[in-house]
């Protein structure tokens, strides 16, 4: 085995994915899977199939091309850039925009491209209590993107979490933008999507009746870590289908003073420690330039972190529920961030199961 590691399970991915996707459809939703925190990984984009999703989503084109052999729709899920349409074209089948003069340019080439691409709309919904909306500008890029050949109209889409992920639904589940618009639209162009992004609790508990309301869902976290709007857990849903290891360099009985004794690590933190006596000190090689320790927590609870240096984990074992020996693998559980610098991390090896 080599380490450290990031394990992948695949198999709670795939059920955490059909569990959601049979909850989308029973509230006539479309769910599509998120993959922007494992930067297109195919296994991981193939358990997402095999649990239903049909559509994927990433921010990046470059994680799209990752996917480009797989028989799934793929969105763009950011505003694309303008010198980077032709390939938003080529690698993807929908994107979001907001900008007149890309999609005049996302226009020219798909027409060059032979292909017709989709798009949607992002409508601004500003603070919404206060009411800031601007209905004008939305509805005039719909318009123009209805006259522009090689485009699709196929909705308004709108983010409903993004900085600091505060909740911006009615208690409906309705949007308060989409309560008029969007009827005098629906006359000449059919809306399939009001596109939300990541708010699946709450629209997962909507009654389906309501009209307008939402009929996309975006699930990335909730799909690869059980988590929902603001880091909660779902209900019924695996919260640990990856977790880190990293290999026992050094086993040692220090006292806890002279363990202690730094006053700032290597990112200049001060530290405060009191003398515990002598404790039982373990080495992982694994430290700040792979992921940020206050991501991790030790899967054995009587296993502390104390610190660590650029390259290092400083562990404390004494109280740990098993013996370690130097060579021994240590496992930690993950946030949502230090999954993501896992992930992108070159010096961690994936591996995938299916256990």
């Amino acid at each position: 085995m080599q380490y450290p590691s990031l394990s992948i399970n695949l198999r709670i991915i795939e059920n955490n994915t059909r569990e959601l996707v049979q909850l989308c459809c029973n509230k006539g939703i479309i769910p599509v899977g998120i993959t922007k925190l494992v930067e297109g990984s195919e296994p991981i984009v193939r358990a997402m199939i095999f649990g239903g999703i049909q559509t994927i989503g990433d921010t990046q084109i470059q994680n799209l091309m990752k996917l480009k052999d797989l028989p799934i729709r793929k969105m763009l899920l950011r505003r694309p850039l303008l010198s980077e349409v032709e390939g938003v074209v080529y690698h993807a089948d929908i994107s979001l925009h907001s900008d007149r003069a890309v999609l005049e340019a996302l226009s020219q080439a798909a027409i060059k491209a032979n292909k017709r691409h989709e798009v949607i709309i992002m409508h601004d919904l500003g603070e919404l209590h206060e009411k800031t909306f601007d209905d004008s500008k939305t509805e005039e890029l719909a318009e123009l993107v209805l006259m522009l050949p090689g485009l699709t109209f196929v909705g308004i889409g709108s983010h409903l979490e993004c900085y600091h992920e505060v909740e911006s639904t009615t208690d409906s589940g309705t949007l308060p933008v989409h309560q008029e618009e969007h009827t005098e639209w629906g006359s000449y162009c059919d809306l399939d999507v009001i596109a939300d992004a990541g708010v699946t609790g709450i629209v997962l508990m909507m009654p389906r009746e309501g009209t307008p309301r939402f009929n996309q869902l975006r699930l990335g976290a909730s799909l690869i870590m059980g988590e929902g709007l603001n880091n909660e857990s779902i209900i019924d849903i695996s919260q640990v289908p990856m977790y880190l290891q990293a290999e026992v360099i050094e086993i040692k009985e220090m006292s806890s003073i002279r363990l202690h004794s730094i006053e700032l690590d290597t990112l200049d933190n001060e530290f405060y420690f009191t003398d515990r006596g002598a404790r039982l000190r373990a080495l992982c090689a694994i430290g700040e330039q792979d992921v940020d320790i206050s991501q991790l927590t030790p899967v054995d609870d009587g296993i502390t972190i104390v610190g660590s240096s650029h390259n290092c984990l400083i562990l404390d074992i004494t109280d740990a529920t098993s013996c370690y020996q130097v060579g021994d693998a240590l496992s930690f559980y993950l946030t949502y961030n230090g999954a993501l610098q896992c992930i992108t991390s070159e010096c961690i090896h994936k591996r995938y199961s299916f256990a």
